[in-house]
């Protein structure tokens, strides 16, 4: 009997926020102001490109990359995401269920010009398998640009004096209060060496990364959060490329 798959670790959670996540996320500071102008900023021109979506979640990305011109796959592992997508985008992009952790085998080699995920590696465990599938699917010369929660960000809130240690890649989480109804969101915390190696290790050709600070914008609507984000960072930006040839 073949072995149940463990569900991803923060499945129930994004269930329970999803239709308060799609209503407030587009323009929620945190979001709006902060994590998703600088991953934007890394994109380029996507007009007439073919982009994936990895955990796409409500569909934000997706409509705004198709309001830039491109062809877009979204994949979220939270059927209420999907569904809410769907709703979203009406046809604009071809949204799936999918789990990062598992390879997407249905996805063609070489079949996109762009990956983007915004926030969704903070949940996978293993960096190895979604990054692998992301180097599988990119056309060569085909870009990676991927955010995260910073890990100096997660080590202080989710690590407290004589508990864990920056260095290794362990289970963690926080409360979520900025939505309708307060979750317990569980996430995965591992060092700046550990992101850079997995990148390095898929094969990729590393193009950098953006330590983003809020814009005036989140300074309008969270003075006081606004000033601390600019004190310490909250996410970080991933840029990566797989080689024209082997």
């Amino acid at each position: 009997m073949a072995q149940k798959k463990p569900e991803p670790v923060a499945r129930e959670a994004y269930e329970k926020l999803a239709d308060s996540y799609a209503a407030r996320a587009p323009t929620k500071p945190h979001n709006a102001y902060y994590e998703r102008p600088a991953t934007l900023s890394l994109l380029g021109d996507v007009a007439g490109k073919r982009v994936l979506d990895a955990g796409c979640g409500p569909g934000i990305y997706a409509e705004e990359l198709v309001g830039r011109g491109a062809e877009v796959v979204g994949l979220d592992a939270s059927g209420r995401m999907v569904e809410l997508a769907r709703e979203r985008l009406r046809g604009r992009a071809e949204i799936y269920r999918a789990n990062l952790e598992e390879p997407l085998a249905w996805l063609e080699d070489d079949s996109f010009d762009l990956v983007v995920s915004a926030l969704a590696m903070d949940y996978v465990e293993n960096w190895g398998v979604p990054l692998a599938e992301f180097y599988r699917v990119l056309r060569p010369g085909g870009r990676l640009v991927f955010s995260v929660e910073h890990p100096t960000f997660k080590f202080v809130e989710q690590v407290y004096e004589g508990e864990g240690s920056y260095f290794e890649t362990a289970l963690g989480g926080m409360e979520w209060r900025g939505f309708d109804e307060r979750v317990w969101m569980p996430s995965y915390r591992r060092p700046l060496g550990a992101m850079v190696d997995a990148i390095l290790g898929a094969g990729f050709v590393f193009g950098g990364m953006l330590e983003p600070r809020p814009d005036e914008r989140f300074r309008e609507a969270d003075p006081e959060e606004y000033e601390r984000l600019n004190r310490m960072p909250g996410f970080l930006c991933f840029m990566g490329r797989k080689p024209l040839s082997a």
